[in-house]
């Protein structure tokens, strides 16, 4: 099975940067997508960002269009989450995953088979 490991959570000040890293422990097939989930304390797992591993367009959550930015380096196996102007509503845990779903249902956390362990991201005011 592909193992996730997730790394690059940490404490930041509101308006601050963050790059969260999640290496896979195998390729993927060009028809993969790659995804970053996250679930703030009270809150149920949402969806932030998705894209096919091959490349192409990128999907993004309202909240997060414009200061988010999901990338891969397909030699290293690794995917990133580059989080700019954070506020402290992006506080959660942020999971990345992997999957084969169709484009209509990227979104769709159910879609996902494997995920990373988490990494906390907090956010100060």
């Amino acid at each position: 099975q592909v193992q996730l490991v997730e790394s690059g959570g940490g404490l930041v000040q509101a308006g601050g940067s963050l790059r969260l890293s999640c290496a896979a422990s195998a390729r993927a097939f060009s028809g993969y997508a790659v995804a970053w989930f996250r679930q703030g304390p009270g809150k149920e797992r949402e969806f932030v960002a998705a894209m096919r591993w091959s490349g192409g367009s990128a999907y993004y959550a309202d909240s997060v269009k414009g200061r988010f930015t999901i990338s891969r380096v397909i030699a290293e196996n690794t995917m990133y989450l580059q989080m700019n102007s954070l506020k402290p509503e992006d506080t959660a845990v942020y999971y990345c995953a992997v999957g084969r779903p169709i484009i209509s249902a990227i979104r769709e956390q159910q879609m996902y088979y494997h995920w990373g362990q988490g990494t906390q991201v907090t956010v100060s005011s």
